[in-house]
């Protein structure tokens, strides 16, 4: 868990880490979810991490819609508690129906010559 922090913050401050392990051996199962302190900081890991090798393993970095930390632990500290109320992951608005074209607003699509139905 060290370790993944330590290299991980190279592109800012971990605010939360979630190594997943095996719940009878306690063994981890080889991946976790990290939550950084901005987007910024996000975007920089998944860009440059994502495909790379370390101790001779390729990782995968990615964004998660919604990240909630584990509710497992009474012992929390006051970063962790605000993330179980608000969550980590990326917010997006709702899709609103002004969103999208009007038929007024439609943009013409020239055709190729000789391309048409069939």
């Amino acid at each position: 868990e060290g370790d993944v922090i330590c290299v991980f913050s190279q592109y800012g401050e971990v605010v939360n880490i979630n190594l997943v392990r095996d719940k009878k051996t306690g063994k981890s199962k080889g991946f976790c979810f990290l939550c950084y302190e901005d987007q910024r900081s996000t975007i920089l890991a998944v860009d440059n991490f994502n495909g790379i090798k370390i101790k001779g393993r390729t990782i995968r970095v990615d964004h998660v819609a919604n990240y909630r930390p584990p509710k497992d632990s009474d012992d929390l500290d006051d970063v962790t508690k605000a993330l179980h109320a608000k969550g980590c992951g990326v917010k997006t608005p709702p899709h609103t129906s002004s969103d999208s074209l009007s038929e007024d607003d439609s943009v013409p699509i020239k055709k190729q010559k000789g391309e048409g139905c069939s």
